[in-house]
Formats: structure tokens, sequence, C-alpha cells
């Protein structure tokens, strides 16, 4: 396994293959709401590789200055559990830290929210339904080293 970060056109596609076969085939959300005007040519991914397999995947935005706003973030079914997306976001805060970033916020899956608890992330929010899916708000205080 191996994780590649950028925007390489190549890289961007195996992302976007990712997030439609787990969120538009998997989950049902529409095409319209998965890809939106967020995924631009510039935009850059987390995505981890078996050898030419896109397994895993985030987006790197951010919201202002100090906060990152993971995004978009999924596992392929059969490599769930393994730690691969806890590795992935860690990678990506301590990328965000790099960058300047003291911040986390993001939108959580309810089904997902044990996830993010064990990852020190606290809930931020009212539930809201998102793209047909039940979430909440949920934030971290990033520093090196975390």
């Amino acid at each position: 396994m191996h994780t590649h970060f950028g925007c390489e056109p190549w890289h961007q596609a195996a992302a976007f293959s990712l997030r439609y076969d787990v969120f538009v085939l998997e989950q049902g959300i529409s095409l319209q709401d998965e890809f939106d005007f967020l995924d631009t040519k510039d935009r850059k991914y987390f995505v981890v590789y078996e050898q030419s397999l896109a397994i895993a995947t985030i987006r790197y935005q951010k919201k202002n200055e100090h906060t990152i706003q993971p995004d978009r973030f999924c596992v392929r079914k059969e490599y769930r559990n393994q730690g691969i997306g806890k590795q992935l976001l860690l990678l990506l805060e301590q990328t965000a830290v790099k960058d300047g970033c003291t911040l986390s916020i993001l939108s959580a899956e309810k089904t997902a929210l044990s996830f993010y608890e064990a990852l020190n992330y606290a809930v931020n929010s009212k539930e809201y339904v998102e793209d047909g899916i039940l979430c909440v708000e949920m934030i971290k205080k990033i520093v090196a080293g975390t």
C-alpha cells in the first residue's frame, strides 16, 4: 500500500472512481450531490492505493486560513476496519498543521460518530441531513504529532 497526495488528473480520477463506488453506488447519493463545485482541477486529494486500486480517499480543503475541512472521506468496503481510514485522516491533519491549520471541522455521518470520537473529534452541531444522510458537524483542535 502507498498513499499519494496531489491533484494530477489520473489521481483525481482514482479518487472520483472510489467516491462513485462508495457514495453513489453503495450509499445511494446522487451524482449531482456527490461531485460538486469543490471538485476543481487544482483540488488536492489523498488516495491510498493497493497497487493501482484506490482503496481510501479524502478531499483536502481549507475552510479558512487556520481550519481544514476534510471532506469526501471514504474507504472501499472490503478494506474497512483495518486502520486505513484512521491513518489517512491523521496524515491529512498533519499536512494541515504544516499548512498552518489549528482546527479541523468535518461533516460526519451519524453512523461514523465512534470512529471520529476515537480520534478526539467532538460533536459541534445538532443533527442535519446532508445528501440524504443524517450527519453532525464535528470539531478537533489539531497540533503537530497528533
